[in-house]
């Protein structure tokens, strides 16, 4: 059997606002560090911290800012002194998502609520009122989904949900694969074997984007290498965003139990199925039904494929992402 996906000791580099790493660089001169980020996910992932209203000049302490306006195209307003920062933090946005472009992102970490970073529900205040709608986005968050549309963002306070925390750690390790592949490999050979990896990692979030990704895999040979690209790395990070729910993995763990049929006694088999059942009625955690397969396909003669599934290991498992029922 071959290495791991882990052998490797990938350099996985994720952005993140800075004061979720402890940095006192708040309005107040405070900080929101996440015990999560920095304490457990931090061993794994190297930091790069933006602040957009320190780095921008704005300074700590400093006035609040908010958004005003229209969601689409809100102005960012420090309301106290009626400074307009609109034209400023855009400027300033554009020319560090362009900065970002050389880090080798493979995922994004963003402070909820804030009006620069906030991915989503951002407060703004319309005209000529002071009840906000809660349909604003982060004029910098909104920047860095432009520019980067396939990368896996994030905001701290929805990784609190065990479920979504699970989600975006494992499409942030899979864009690392890819972006490792387009750097080493870019051939037809190298997609397919990286699709090789990961399509059972795809059929446990979307059956019907691992049926069109692998259609469009059989065709490497003949469409052109920077369509084929586009169009792959498009379709698996949409596929991977899709929930995941047990039914799903049910599936996927009964799929891969096919090449034990041939290999196990009559006692195995029940034990396993057991085991599996029990995870789907919400009984144990993914990880046991995940470790007894495991268990039985290093023990038996199976195709390299199947030992090879980004699936079987697709994060550091110190992480415990698959504990939780």
């Amino acid at each position: 059997m071959g290495a791991t996906p882990h052998d490797e000791e990938p350099r996985i580099r994720v952005g993140v606002s800075a004061c979720l790493l402890g940095e006192e660089v708040r309005y107040d001169g405070g900080h929101k560090r996440d015990s999560f980020l920095l304490d457990t996910l931090g061993q794994y992932v190297e930091w790069v911290p933006v602040c957009p209203e320190v780095e921008v000049g704005m300074g700590v302490p400093r006035e609040t800012i908010r958004l005003e306006g229209l969601a689409e195209a809100p102005r960012v307003v420090a309301p106290k002194s009626g400074t307009d920062h609109t034209e400023r933090m855009q400027v300033w946005s554009e020319k560090r998502v362009n900065a970002l472009a050389g880090e080798d992102l493979h995922g994004y970490v963003f402070k909820k609520g804030s009006p620069s970073c906030g991915l989503m529900r951002v407060r703004v205040y319309p005209p000529d009122t002071d009840i906000p709608t809660r349909d604003g986005q982060g004029v910098f968050a909104r920047a860095v989904v432009d520019r980067f549309p396939l990368l896996p963002v994030e905001e701290e306070g929805r990784l609190n949900n065990l479920g979504l925390r699970e989600s975006f750690i494992e499409r942030v390790f899979v864009y690392y694969r890819w972006r490792k592949l387009l750097a080493d490999n870019p051939t037809p050979q190298g997609l397919v074997d990286f699709h090789s990896a990961i399509q059972m990692s795809l059929l446990s979030h979307s059956p019907p984007h691992y049926r069109s990704l692998g259609r469009l895999v059989a065709q490497a040979e003949t469409v052109l290498w920077s369509e084929l690209a586009d169009q792959y790395g498009f379709t698996l990070m949409a596929g991977l965003a899709i929930p995941s729910p047990p039914g799903k993995h049910y599936n996927v763990i009964m799929h891969l139990m096919e090449f034990l049929k041939d290999h196990l006694t009559p006692g195995d088999k029940a034990e396993l199925l057991e085991v599996v059942e029990t995870y789907r009625k919400g009984l144990v955690p993914l990880i046991v039904p995940v470790t007894l397969l495991k268990h039985h396909l290093n023990r038996n003669d199976v195709p390299d494929w199947v030992h090879h599934q980004v699936y079987l290991n697709p994060y550091p498992q110190e992480l415990m992402l698959r504990n939780h029922a």
